[in-house]
């Protein structure tokens, strides 16, 4: 009996311990950033907003129906206007869960002053689960409620959350398909963030603006509302690494290829590791680009770590185009055609044909110092009713534009390539490096402009007085350390 009231004893005393050591629910997590969104507001600090919407993000997947309907009891008054607007987008729950929360929350709420930050912010919560559950009628909806509220809401602190609500507006009509019904309303929320001077909502919807454009293939569109809308400094990473994506397929469409490559290799290297999917279509577009410009990309690129599935196509593509076998090429583009066309890939890799040739017509003027136009056509592998004036006009072709180093004899039907000179002796070597170096200039003239420093430090000068006795100061702290020193020793 002695055992089993000490056993009785020890098993009422470990939960004891237990509940110090809880982790904080869901709903305390959400009330803490609450409070943080109330202490930006009232002090116009926009970073703690910021924080707030990134410590939301850490709970996504943690959110449920319960939760939520607890939080907008506790974040706004019940029984007011915008708690019944967005608990109509809430599913029902079971009555007996969250009971104390919600009791007590209740009486937190009902003193409190309703910030907008505060609506706003249940509105991205609410639109964050309705997204994650599957239910894209109802979050195109309740985007819809958001946007018509953020019209009326002109306060800097809600920007942060404002651009947020605006990409998964964007999002929802985008999952149900409806992408071309919101650009005049897009449109509409870009002049009103220009006229507010809000940045980061100009620079999130005209990358929603681009993004709609690009959707429907419309890239004269808009490259027109590229060039005429306002750019200013970057303000967040993520929107300016998407704006250098749609920079560069707009430039890639325009057969600007050199532009279009700088733009996706940078947009590549600045996106965050975690941003998978984005980097593997960057890095697609960028190979593409650079086997259009006639390099042959690295082998690293296809071997990054959890990208070797997603580019293998590619990794194909760029061999066949290395070796300049213009059969394995259609091969490949066959094969992986409902890769390229899913990807809306499949017109640039049409536009690769001439190039597979011309590499192909390279291997040969440097393998041959004469070779017979038959023979050209064969190791091309031209398919046509006349290949042998096909060969003839590709030849002639990439003499004239100095794709090769030879001269076509039409009358023996031969091609005598001339002999290889010293690449040194030419200005290659130098443009190669003029363009790392301007590289490597930029980069430093971008970390130059990223650097903060305390605020009026060019105001504050130091006089003779203070400077003597900040040296003064040093010197005796500097005694004192060489005294505790030799006391060790």
């Amino acid at each position: 009996m002695t055992q089993d009231v000490e056993m009785k004893e020890k098993d009422h005393a470990t939960p004891s311990h237990s509940v110090t050591t809880v982790v904080p629910s869901t709903f305390q997590n959400l009330k803490e950033i609450a409070s943080l969104i109330e202490t930006g507001s009232y002090t116009k600090e926009v970073r703690r907003i910021g924080r707030a919407v990134r410590l939301t993000i850490s709970l996504r997947r943690k959110l449920t129906a319960s939760v939520l309907s607890a939080f907008l009891d506790f974040a706004l008054v019940p029984g007011s206007e915008a708690h019944a607007r967005l608990s109509l987008y809430l599913p029902k729950q079971d009555e007996h869960e969250m009971e104390v929360d919600t009791a007590t929350s209740v009486s937190q709420a009902s003193g409190k002053h309703l910030l907008p930050e505060l609506e706003i912010y249940c509105y991205l919560l609410l639109l964050l689960f309705l997204i994650d559950q599957k239910k894209y009628n109802e979050a195109k909806a309740c985007s819809s409620a958001s946007i018509a509220r953020l019209k009326n809401v002109n306060r800097r602190t809600v920007d942060v959350i404002a651009s947020r609500l605006y990409f998964y507006y964007s999002y929802s009509y985008e999952l149900t398909g409806e992408l071309a019904e919101i650009r005049g309303n897009l449109l509409a929320l870009h002049r009103i963030a220009t006229l507010r001077h809000d940045e980061l909502g100009q620079e999130t919807l005209l990358n929603l603006l681009l993004r709609n454009y690009l959707h429907y293939n419309l890239y004269d569109q808009a490259e027109k509302l590229r060039s005429k809308a306002p750019r200013f400094e970057a303000h967040s990473n993520q929107q300016f690494c998407r704006y250098l994506f749609y920079l560069g397929k707009i430039r890639t469409i325009q057969l600007e290829y050199t532009d279009a490559k700088e733009s996706l290799l940078q947009a590549a290297r600045k996106a965050p590791l975690a941003a998978r999917g984005f980097r593997i279509q960057c890095n697609k577009w960028a190979v593409l680009v650079r086997l259009l410009l006639g390099e042959i990309p690295e082998r690293t690129i296809f071997m990054q770590k959890g990208m070797e599935n997603a580019l293998k196509p590619y990794f194909e593509l760029t061999n066949a185009v290395r070796i300049g076998d213009l059969e394995l090429f259609r091969n490949v583009a066959e094969k992986f055609a409902d890769t390229f066309n899913a990807d809306r890939t499949h017109n640039l890799i049409v536009r690769l044909r001439h190039n597979v040739i011309r590499t192909g017509l390279r291997n040969i003027n440097i393998s041959y110092s004469r070779i017979s136009l038959a023979d050209v056509a064969k190791k091309l592998r031209l398919n046509s009713q006349n290949p042998i004036a096909d060969a003839e006009s590709i030849v002639s072709k990439a003499i004239h534009d100095g794709a090769i180093d030879a001269t076509l004899d039409h009358t023996n039907g031969w091609m005598v390539s001339k002999e290889t000179g010293d690449i040194y002796s030419t200005n290659e070597p130098q443009i190669a490096f003029n363009s790392r170096i301007a590289f490597c200039l930029n980069m430093h003239n971008e970390a130059v402009r990223a650097l903060r420093y305390p605020p009026n430090t060019h105001k504050e000068k130091e006089s003779a007085e203070k400077r003597r006795e900040r040296h003064q100061q040093e010197q005796e702290l500097a005694k004192h350390i060489a005294e505790e020193d030799d006391d060790d020793f």
